[in-house]
């Protein structure tokens, strides 16, 4: 029976993905978390097979979640959940010791199919997403402007990108508007960028928003 913590800030989310683990025979949602500091919580008081990360909840990001996890228990598979398209963040989060990406979207057809493989020691990887790992490969070994930024800024750079306002993405990430402004003052010095026009045209350039 492979034992599945559920890591979500949406109760309506987390009963969804529920629903689809119950009607198989060989997987079972064994605890459920909210935030990231009741994930690290649970995953010191009990065994999971595999954990299923939303990488969008309040408070520290998923991904800082993701790497405190695999820094406390590497072989424990980690599947990324999320609202965003695979070209935000898949790649990052599968360089960060990942073991799959979903969108949210996708999630009630390839939820099992996901469980099944990343708790077998093997890589969750969409079609789409694989075809994107060989169209950019030579783009990402030669290191973009935005591999320079820490996952914290270029959640907010696809966030400024995406049109979202200082105090808007301050709301969403429960950090202060200062907090951000000085986010997006590093964002721009190590990107070369003057202003947020030219965000925008390097991101949609690069596929990183739709």
């Amino acid at each position: 029976m492979i034992k599945i913590l559920i890591a979500d800030d949406h109760t309506i989310v987390r009963e969804g993905l529920k629903q689809i683990v119950a009607e198989t025979h060989d997987m079972i949602v064994a605890d459920e978390a909210s935030n990231g500091q009741e994930v690290l919580k649970k995953i010191r008081e009990k065994k999971f097979d595999v954990i299923v990360l939303d990488i969008s909840m309040p408070g520290r990001s998923g991904l800082d979640i993701l790497k405190q996890i695999k820094g406390q228990i590497p072989e424990i598979p980690v599947l990324i959940l999320s609202i965003h398209p695979e070209n935000q963040y898949a790649l990052r989060v599968l360089r960060a010791g990942a073991s799959g990406y979903l969108t949210k979207e996708s999630a009630a057809n390839e939820l099992i199919d996901a469980i099944r493989k990343v708790s077998m020691g093997k890589r969750y990887i969409t079609p789409s997403l694989a075809e994107k790992l060989v169209s950019d490969l030579n783009l990402y070994l030669k290191n973009p402007l935005h591999e320079t930024l820490s996952d914290r800024e270029y959640q907010v750079m696809c966030l400024i990108a995406s049109g979202k306002k200082i105090k808007e993405i301050a709301d969403m990430l429960f950090l202060s508007a200062k907090t951000i402004s000085t986010y997006h003052s590093h964002i721009l010095e190590k990107m070369n960028m003057k202003n947020n026009s030219e965000l925008i045209y390097y991101a949609i350039k690069h596929e990183l928003i739709d």
